[in-house]
């Protein structure tokens, strides 16, 4: 009853949004705590970002990436704190290497003909997790711990509404989802 809320814009489609949200930030002197990336988007038509991106990769993964990477010194003046990446059991289900098992960067930002939405999902979350290992790996001697997590079984929202079989889908299996 005592806290104090206040909105910030923060648009993860523009890394000049991000920068500037970061700026914003860090101009009040607050402390940072925590800080959640749980923003995404799901089955969305291929498109691009004003950064030239494939949009389903930066705002699920790039953005976030990008916001924790502006406001690290934040966090570890904060510290104890952490940070929350929200992933997907879905991150299972692609791979982000080519044949001879190197990374292959053209399969995270890919040009529309190789597009195909879920499989951009899988591969944004599998990099949320890589990149939150990695976090924890190089911030906890700081303070700053990061974890990755899955929120369970779906939780019925309207993440699926950009294509009609993925709201059939997810139509089928609310009776198996949890509520808001």
């Amino acid at each position: 009853h005592k806290a104090k809320v206040e909105a910030m814009t923060l648009d993860l489609a523009s890394l000049q949004s991000v920068q500037h949200f970061a700026e914003a930030f860090k101009a009040k002197n607050l402390p940072l705590h925590i800080l959640i990336c749980n923003a995404a988007v799901f089955g969305a038509p291929w498109s691009l970002t004003e950064d030239g991106l494939e949009s389903t990769f930066q705002v699920n993964h790039l953005g976030h990436f990008y916001l924790v990477q502006l406001l690290e010194d934040v966090l570890r003046q904060s510290s104890p704190a952490r940070v929350v990446v929200v992933s997907s059991e879905s991150h299972r289900f692609t791979e982000i290497k080519d044949s001879s098992g190197k990374l292959d960067f053209s399969l995270l930002s890919p040009p529309k003909k190789e597009y195909w939405a879920m499989l951009a999902y899988n591969r944004s979350k599998l990099c949320n997790i890589l990149f939150s290992n990695e976090l924890n790996r190089r911030l906890s001697p700081h303070g700053v711990t990061s974890n990755s997590v899955h929120p369970g079984n779906m939780i019925y929202s309207s993440i699926h509404r950009n294509w009609w079989l993925y709201t059939l889908l997810f139509t089928l299996a609310r009776p198996f989802t949890k509520s808001m």
